[in-house]
């Protein structure tokens, strides 16, 4: 049947590139009407081809890979950006000008296909055209190694980065301790130059004041003069209790010669008063004496 060895030939064109792409698959479907050729590489899923035989009806159509959306629109908003590049990096589409490198090998697919549906012998036909769309392929091939090396360079540039960071992240961690160790250092150097200041002030205190021997001389002196006055202390309280002894003695002589004044008086005049009954009893004694002597 012509399209099974459609079929064939199809899957020994396609065997023989693929080395280009990691995973080319041939899906024979729709009871041997169409075909479905999935290409992939590193596990995106770039396009497929649906050859329909009879009708000679094929398309392309590019499929997402990994979570991958391509909208109907080529809008260029800020949401559309990221996937119109996405786009144009999975169909090799780096100008709006000329034709898309994908387009040019669906086109060289498309009449690979077409030639082999043909009844008649053309071998040499289809051999050529299985070597230009080989020939395509590998052309497209190319920026795809090129994108690949890139991605590997960005892959060790990104471990190189990363590893960077890590040792930025550990040499902040170390300057943070540095900083924390540094500014104990700091206080302690303030309180230090504090003490410092403290001690500059205190030598020149001490600077201000004399020599010591002339200290010591004059504190001899004042102690000699202290000697001194506590022995004039002394014998000051000694006179001052000697005098006081005397006072109290003179009060006390004062006092006997008060006594002795204010009964002075009352002596005299009890003197004077028993003189006076002597002298009375004597002349009593003198008139009754005639008398008793004439009894007698």
């Amino acid at each position: 049947m012509v399209t099974t060895a459609a079929y064939k030939l199809l899957s020994s064109v396609f065997s023989t590139s693929i080395s280009l792409f990691s995973k080319i698959n041939i899906t024979h479907r729709n009871c041997e009407k169409s075909f479905n050729v999935d290409i992939y590489d590193n596990e995106y899923h770039y396009f497929r081809i649906v050859w329909t035989t009879g009708t000679e009806m094929l398309k392309t159509r590019k499929v997402a890979g990994r979570g991958d959306a391509i909208s109907s629109h080529y809008a260029f908003g800020q949401l559309e950006d990221d996937t119109i590049i996405k786009h144009r990096l999975l169909t090799r589409t780096t100008t709006t000008r000329g034709e898309p490198p994908l387009k040019k090998l669906q086109k060289k697919f498309t009449s690979f296909a077409l030639e082999i549906e043909k009844d008649a012998d053309n071998s040499n036909d289809c051999e050529r055209l299985a070597k230009a769309f080989l020939q395509e392929l590998t052309t497209f091939e190319l920026p795809l190694l090129k994108s690949k090396a890139v991605i590997d360079a960005n892959l060790r540039e990104k471990e190189n980065f990363n590893e960077l960071k890590a040792e930025i992240n550990r040499q902040i961690i170390q300057a943070e301790d540095d900083i924390e160790d540094l500014k104990k250092q700091l206080e302690e150097s303030k309180v230090e130059r504090q003490h410092k200041e403290e001690c500059e002030t205190i030598r020149k205190l001490i600077a201000m004041q004399p020599p010591r021997s002339e200290t010591q001389r004059f504190l001899t002196d004042l102690e000699k003069e202290i000697a001194l006055l506590e022995a004039e202390n002394i014998s000051g309280s000694r006179t001052l209790e000697l005098r006081k002894k005397q006072f109290a003695l003179l009060l006390h002589v004062v006092d006997e010669l008060q006594n002795t004044i204010e009964e002075e008086p009352r002596s005299l005049m009890e003197e004077m008063r028993n003189a006076m009954e002597d002298h009375k009893n004597g002349v009593e004694d003198a008139s009754c004496g005639p008398d008793a002597m004439a009894v007698d």
